[in-house]
């Protein structure tokens, strides 16, 4: 039986979600939207599909920001060709533009919302600050961010503000992009393209420091007899009811395992050793590269 959690604004969604940019980018070769709609071209009533705007494409790769409400609208319609659907389930604004007020973007996926081509609206790694602006003038259901063991920083301000508003949290990356799961070591050879290649906790000097922290993982999975990845899934699952993790894979037998994390309950001691296990070994490295860690937080 699949578990089921609700978002903001009543939208029921998996308690486990599926992140699918890793099938078309950051983690190998570039594709599209068009990859999803396939898959659930004769399954679309049992799926609800999130995608993205807010940056601007030109010859498959972004080149910066753009949401501006034309921008908005026409990446709309893109989208809803290349999925082959009729309505966007949840619309997320991809990263916050400066240059266009949040109150803005949010009036623009309302009228998205009017037109019945949107049913919800989304904010991705975004302040708090940003998500009570937004959400005053468009309900937001849910944001997400980035949120795992080893990346905690939406627990300081935006997971209260979403409980505060009513608005559901998607974390992306829960098993910090592979190293949770330990099958992310010193010894991986990444692919070309792979985005980690760029990121510092990746380094091989923060990568082996890292390795503590996934052996004290290993270790409490080992004792429930759970996989690793399980652990920090269900870690997540136990913050709060409207949290729901969206762990990418390319693997069904990956697919099943994760979906299982729904099954594993874990104690308060158990919870609270995870995160004093954390903050005792640390984290070392930024979780972005140079050019997006700026982007972030707005």
């Amino acid at each position: 039986m699949m578990h089921k959690r609700t978002l903001g604004q009543g939208l029921e969604v998996s308690a486990i979600g599926l992140g699918c940019m890793g099938m078309s980018q950051s983690y190998g070769p570039y594709a599209n939207e068009e990859l999803v709609g396939v898959a659930l071209a004769r399954m679309r009533e049992q799926g609800v599909i999130a995608t993205k705007f807010g940056c601007r494409i030109e010859d498959g790769k972004s080149v910066g920001l753009d949401s501006s409400p034309a921008q908005i609208k026409r990446v709309a319609d893109q989208s809803l060709g290349g999925l082959g659907v009729e309505m966007i389930d949840l619309f997320y604004q991809h990263r916050v533009d400066p240059g266009v007020p949040s109150e803005e973007v949010a009036g623009a996926v309302g009228e998205l919302v009017a037109a019945g081509k949107v049913r919800h609206l989304g904010l991705s790694e975004c302040s708090a600050a940003t998500l009570r602006k937004a959400h005053a003038v468009h309900p937001v259901t849910a944001v997400q961010s980035e949120y795992s063991l080893w990346t905690r920083d939406p627990g300081a301000g935006v997971l209260p503000a979403c409980g505060e508003l009513g608005v559901g949290f998607a974390p992306f990356s829960p098993l910090g992009r592979g190293v949770l799961t330990g099958t992310v070591d010193t010894a991986t050879k990444l692919a070309a393209g792979d985005v980690r290649k760029t990121i510092t906790r990746f380094g091989e000097e923060n990568l082996s420091h890292h390795l503590a922290l996934v052996d004290y993982v290993t270790g409490l999975a080992q004792a429930e007899g759970v996989a690793p990845g399980q652990i920090a899934l269900a870690r997540l699952l136990a913050q709060q009811l409207w949290i729901v993790p969206i762990p990418g894979t390319r693997r069904r037998e990956r697919l099943e395992q994760n979906a299982g994390a729904t099954r594993v309950a874990l104690s308060a001691d158990e919870l609270a050793d995870l995160t004093a296990a954390t903050d005792r070994i640390g984290v070392h490295g930024n979780r972005y590269n140079d050019l997006h860690v700026g982007l972030v937080g707005r």
